[in-house]
């Protein structure tokens, strides 16, 4: 089902709560962020999967492939779903994004948007498990995109925030229990795109 985009299409809300996200544009520059988006478009495993919503099979409309500690399992179920083991890029965007973020990730899913048809639709990060997750750290090379939020008991308190190619957003703790986030499809030509998210999944 098509996902209409009807936040702001330019740069952060200007009431977005500081106490949800932080938002540093530009922290990868422009020849780093070319970089990592090639090299992870060229040299990934990336897999599209099919996940059970309203009780049909659906493929996902993205790419995307999990790296992390040999001991994090990702699943939902626990049903021994483990992870690649890191990369020297992904260990270098690791480094770069902890002490900002103030905890250490032990897994990171990447998602590659091939173009404006492919988004994720609204959910949170802790798969509803308590603790899964509290803190999410994301980066993002290539194509901006609009993060859009909203609260999950008040659909109609929303924000947006414009996704710059080399930006760096924290999901900070509290995030996942009371709010939902999107990429939605776009009927405007897009660029490839490639997001990381850090987790902690223990």
């Amino acid at each position: 089902m098509t996902q209409l985009n009807f936040f702001t299409d330019a740069g952060p809300s200007a009431n977005i709560p500081a106490e949800l996200v932080d938002y540093v544009p530009g922290l990868f520059n422009e020849n780093e962020s070319n970089f990592y988006m090639q090299k992870f478009i060229n040299k990934m495993p990336w897999q599209q999967k099919s996940v059970l919503m309203y009780g049909k099979e659906v493929i996902t409309p993205r790419l995307t492939v999990w790296y992390g500690d040999p001991d994090v399992d990702y699943s939902i179920s626990g049903s021994n779903a483990r992870p690649l083991i890191w990369t020297k890029e992904l260990l270098e965007i690791k480094s770069k994004i902890e002490p900002l973020a103030g905890v250490k990730f032990d897994s990171v899913l990447l998602n590659y948007y091939r173009d404006g048809n492919d988004s994720v639709s609204w959910h949170s990060d802790n798969d509803g498990i308590p603790g899964r997750n509290r803190i999410v750290g994301s980066v993002s090379f290539g194509q901006e995109r609009n993060f859009d939020i909203r609260n999950k008991e008040d659909h109609q308190i929303k924000y947006s925030v414009t996704l710059e190619n080399g930006s760096y957003l924290l999901m900070k703790e509290g995030f996942q229990e009371g709010w939902q986030h999107r990429i939605a499809k776009s009927t405007k030509p897009m660029k490839p795109r490639v997001n990381l998210t850090f987790r902690l999944m223990r």
